[in-house]
C-alpha cells in the first residue's frame, strides 16, 4: 500500500500510551504497533480476560486495566488508579466504541448506550487524565470518528434519542458527538495554552468484530448480513493506519483529521479527511461541551 504505513512510526521508547478497547479490532492493532515500536501500552478494556489474551499476543511492555466506558464509576476508578501509577501519560487513544442495531439500550448512568459509551465515557476519561497528559512531553489525545458522522445531526432537545429511536442514527450521532468533542477539545487546549494536542481519525469501512456484533440481534439473518458487509470492508491493519498516524506522526498538528483517501473515504491510503459542517461548528462544540460537563460531572478547561 502506498503512502503512510506503520513502518513510519518513530521510536516510542519512553512513552506511555493508553488505548481504550485494545483487546480486539482497531484497538488491538493500534496497541500492538505502539508496543512494537517501544511504547509502554495500557490496554484499557471492559473484558480483562480478553485483555490478558491480547497482551500475550502483543508481547512487549503492556499492562491490562479494566475500563467500562458505559459506567462513569468505572471511568473514575480507572482514571484514579492509572494516575496514581503513571505521573505522565504521553498518548490517549480514545478508540473503544460500539454499534448495536437492536432496541434502544442505556448505560449504567442512564445514557443512550451509543453516545454514553462512544462519546461521554471518553469525554470523562480525557478530562480526568488531562493533568497526567499535560505532564508529558508532546502529549496527544486521539479520538476515533466515523464517516457516519457526516450524515448525522445532534438534536440537543433529544440527545439521548428517547423519541423515535433508530439504532443506526443513534450510532451516527454518537460519532458526530465524538468528532465535535475532538475538535472542541483542541480549541480549548489552545485557548488554555496546554501542551496537549487533540487529533482525530476514522477507519473508513474496516473489517472488525463490530460488524457481526451489530447484527447479532437478528439471529441467522443478521449473521448473513454481517458476512455480506465484510466483503466491502478493508483489513483492520489498514483501517488502523489513520489513528496510528494521528497518534505518532511527528508532523501532525492539533485539530487534524485523518482517514482513508479512496472511494468516499471508505478505504485507501491515509490522508486528511473532511469534517462535516456541523462537526466543525464552534457553536455546536460549545453547546455539546456544556451538555457533556453537566451529564458526566467532569469539568475541565
Amino acid at each position: 500500500m502506498a503512502g503512510w504505513t506503520a513502518d513510519r512510526i518513530p521510536d516510542q521508547h519512553g512513552r506511555t500510551a493508553v488505548v481504550t478497547g485494545a483487546n480486539s479490532g482497531l484497538g488491538l492493532v493500534t496497541a500492538d504497533e505502539l508496543a512494537r515500536h517501544g511504547a509502554r501500552v495500557v490496554l484499557a478494556v471492559r473484558d480483562t480476560a480478553a485483555g490478558e489474551e491480547a497482551a500475550r499476543r502483543i508481547g512487549g511492555d503492556v499492562e491490562v486495566r479494566e475500563l467500562d466506558l458505559a459506567s462513569l464509576d468505572s471511568v473514575r476508578s480507572f482514571a484514579a488508579k492509572l494516575a496514581a501509577d503513571h505521573p505522565a501519560i504521553d498518548l490517549l487513544v480514545n478508540n473503544a466504541g460500539l454499534v448495536l442495531l437492536g432496541p434502544r439500550r442505556t448505560s449504567a448512568d442512564g445514557f443512550e448506550l451509543h453516545i454514553g459509551t462512544n462519546m461521554l465515557g471518553h469525554f470523562a476519561l480525557t478530562g480526568l487524565l488531562l493533568d497526567r497528559l499535560a505532564a508529558a512531553r508532546e502529549p496527544r489525545v486521539v479520538s476515533l470518528s466515523s464517516i457516519t458522522h457526516k450524515n448525522a445531526h445532534l438534536d440537543f432537545d433529544d440527545l439521548m434519542s428517547e423519541r423515535d429511536y433508530r439504532a443506526a442514527s443513534a450510532y451516527g450521532r454518537s460519532k458526530l458527538a465524538t468528532t465535535v468533542f475532538g475538535i472542541e477539545l483542541e480549541r480549548r487546549l489552545r485557548a488554555a495554552g496546554s501542551p496537549v494536542v487533540s487529533v482525530l481519525a476514522h477507519p473508513g469501512l474496516t473489517r472488525t468484530n463490530l460488524t457481526p456484533r451489530a447484527w447479532e440481534h437478528r439471529g441467522r439473518i443478521g449473521r448473513l448480513i454481517a458476512r455480506g458487509g465484510l466483503l466491502v470492508t478493508q483489513p483492520v491493519e489498514r483501517g488502523a493506519l489513520p489513528q496510528l498516524r494521528a497518534a505518532t506522526d511527528p508532523g501532525v498538528r492539533g485539530g487534524q483529521f485523518f482517514g482513508p483517501s479512496g472511494f468516499f473515504e471508505t478505504r485507501g491510503r491515509v490522508a486528511e479527511a473532511r469534517l462535516s459542517r456541523e462537526a466543525s461548528d464552534p457553536a455546536v462544540g460549545e453547546r455539546l461541551w456544556t451538555a457533556a460537563e453537566e451529564l458526566t460531572g467532569v469539568s475541565y478547561l
